[in-house]
Formats: structure tokens, C-alpha cells, sequence
């Protein structure tokens, strides 16, 4: 068997320029003055910078752990729909995203780009829908990423099942991308932003498709829950039997052609339940570095967020089922990936 590409399906852009916060501050200094609100073309970041920033971090962390694509996406913490209307939000998603796909275009070898959306609290979701096509056409996009609480913490809109989410997965069902199901910062001090609300809202968004039918409406519709799939590998029997009480087909078949886990777990343990628990088709590599946990593990000497070690020593997985997870998988569930890399002759 040849050698997998190793693709990292959870990126994001945490080592931004400086100038870019610099500029988001002043957005956020002036939500009540719009007249007094910076312009996108005040924010002056060069290639160089963008090289700089990304030669010094993600991409030197690829090649010392060895792995070559990354689906690249703004800082999710940064997206904080939960700040300002709809406007302050989608300026901000514009600026963000065209930084990645600058990214993208100046390492095409090494980052795809996947986009935020410029979701606001109370807003129709149909809002972000140009944005949306902008960074599919234009930038060459293979997936978005999608928060199912835009209000920072206080879970004020509808579940995922809701038809108010709806225009949106039409049109992801039309492109034919995945969403990765993702929170930002927490306002809310009863949940820490990665800690907590990341991990709750990915168990979160589970048992809001469990408990619907939301995959008959939409068969093709794709969800990646990231961070292991949160508490779910762990309860997956206490799923199985919610499901069971509530009348629901088998999981394997109720969601599983449509739900997908990342490996974002930063531990032995963790990547050994998940690979065991849930079916390797299911499961997509990723690591989320420089994100949320960026330090070393003094138990290993190693840093947690180096997802790859894991993977290739959990007893649970043949060489075989280790590709499908490193790559196999990825091409699969992201389609317009698959094509790009097809055209690169990969």
C-alpha cells in the first residue's frame, strides 16, 4: 500500500498577524459609532507577513510531525458572532476568509481553505449564504464551518434540526461540502470557551440530529463534529439507548452515513476509546494545532495537540484502516477537496 497523505481536516488561523486583532479591536471600540468603524482596506497585512507567520508555526509543525495538508480555517475563538449585527460580522467573516485563502494560494501544497461564516444572534441564517458562495467560487473552499450558538454561550437559536437552519444546508448540500460544527467564544462565565463550551456544544449538536430525522430531509448532508466528537465516544451506549427509547433507527444507520469525528484528542487513552467506539469510516485525522491546548505533555515529553503519534499506536487500527483515517476518509467526506487533489494528479 502506498504511503497516505496525512491531511489535518481542523485548522485554523491562530498565528495571524498582529494587525489583524489590531484592527478587530477597533471594529469592536466603535460597534455603537458605525460612522467611526475601520475599513476592511485600513487592514494592511503583506505576504511576507502571511509567509512569515505561517512558515514559523503551522507549517513548521507539519514538517517536523510529518504531515502534509491542512483544511484551513479562521481562529474559532475569533469568529465571536456574538459581537455586534449582522454587518460587524460579515465584514469581519469577509476579512478573515480572505486571509486563509491568501494562505492557501501562497501554499498551495500545504493549506485548502474552509470558511467562517458571518452568523449574528436572531439573524436568518440565509444572511450568510453569499458569503458562502464567494468563498466556494472565488476562493475554492471545501467546507465551512458552522456554529449552532451564535450567542456566545446562551444557546438562544433553534436546534440544528430546525428548519431555520435549512437554507444553509441546501446550499452545502448543493456544492456538496461538509460542515465542521463549531462554537466560539463562550460570554457566558459558566462555560470555559475550549473547556467547556467547545465540548459541550459538539455533544451538544449530536443530540440534536439523534433526537431529530434530519438525514432524511437531507441524505447527502455531512457533519464533521470536531474534538473527538466531545462526550459522545464516551456515552456512546447511553446514545444507543436514547435512541432506542425515542424509537430511532440503529445510530449506524439513524446517523452515522451523515456524522463524522476528528482526532482532536490530545491523548493516548482518548484516541484508543475513539477508535474502538466508533467505526474508523467515521473518523478523519486532525489536530487542531497551536489551538486550544498547545503545550507539552510532561507524561510523554511530546505536545498533545501531536494527534498523529496517537493514531499510529493505537492497537485498534490495521495499516489499512490508519489510511482511511489519515486520508482516505478526508477525501471522501470533503469531495472538493478530493477533486483538488486529483487535479494535482494526488
Amino acid at each position: 500500500m502506498s504511503k497516505p497523505l496525512i491531511i489535518d481536516v481542523h485548522g485554523h488561523y491562530t498565528t495571524a498577524p498582529k494587525a489583524l486583532e489590531e484592527w478587530r479591536n477597533k471594529q469592536i471600540a466603535a460597534i455603537n459609532d458605525p460612522a467611526n468603524r475601520p475599513k476592511p482596506s485600513e487592514l494592511r497585512i503583506s505576504d511576507d507577513e502571511l509567509r512569515e507567520s505561517i512558515e514559523t508555526n503551522q507549517l513548521a509543525k507539519m514538517r517536523e510531525r510529518g504531515s502534509d495538508i491542512t483544511i484551513f480555517s479562521p481562529r474559532a475563538s475569533f469568529m465571536a458572532h456574538h459581537i455586534g449585527d449582522f454587518e460587524v460580522s460579515s465584514t469581519w467573516a469577509a476579512i478573515c476568509n480572505e486571509l486563509c485563502f491568501r494562505v492557501s494560494e501562497l501554499f498551495p501544497d500545504h493549506f485548502v481553505p474552509a470558511a467562517m461564516l458571518p452568523q449574528s444572534p436572531g439573524v436568518p441564517i440565509d444572511t450568510c449564504i453569499p458569503e458562502l458562495e464567494k468563498c466556494v467560487r472565488e476562493y475554492g473552499n471545501v467546507g465551512i464551518n458552522l456554529n449552532p450558538d451564535p450567542s456566545g454561550g446562551h444557546w438562544t437559536s433553534p436546534p440544528l434540526s430546525d428548519r431555520a437552519w435549512y437554507p444553509i444546508y441546501e446550499k452545502m448540500v448543493e456544492f456538496d461540502i461538509p460542515a465542521m460544527i463549531h462554537v466560539s467564544t463562550s460570554c457566558n462565565s459558566c462555560f470555559h470557551t475550549t473547556g467547556a463550551h467547545y465540548l459541550n456544544a459538539d455533544t451538544t449538536a449530536f443530540m440534536q440530529c439523534l433526537t431529530s430525522d434530519l438525514f432524511k430531509d437531507f441524505p447527502t448532508l455531512k457533519f464533521l463534529i470536531p474534538h473527538g466528537g466531545g462526550a459522545v465516544p464516551y456515552h456512546w451506549g447511553r446514545f444507543r439507548g436514547l435512541a432506542q427509547e425515542l424509537k430511532k433507527p440503529l445510530l449506524k444507520d439513524h446517523l452515522l452515513n451523515n456524522i463524522f469525528f476528528d482526532t482532536c484528542v490530545y491523548h493516548q487513552p482518548g484516541i484508543d476509546l475513539l477508535t474502538k467506539v466508533i467505526p474508523v469510516e467515521n473518523i478523519l485525522f486532525a489536530s487542531e494545532m497551536i489551538g486550544a491546548v498547545r503545550g507539552i505533555d510532561p507524561e510523554t515529553g511530546h505536545y498533545y495537540d501531536d494527534t498523529k503519534r496517537y493514531v499510529l499506536a493505537t492497537p485498534n487500527l490495521t495499516e489499512t484502516q490508519r489510511h482511511q483515517v489519515f486520508e482516505g476518509n478526508a477525501r471522501r467526506v470533503f469531495p472538493r477537496l478530493d477533486q483538488r487533489l486529483k487535479a494535482k494528479g494526488q
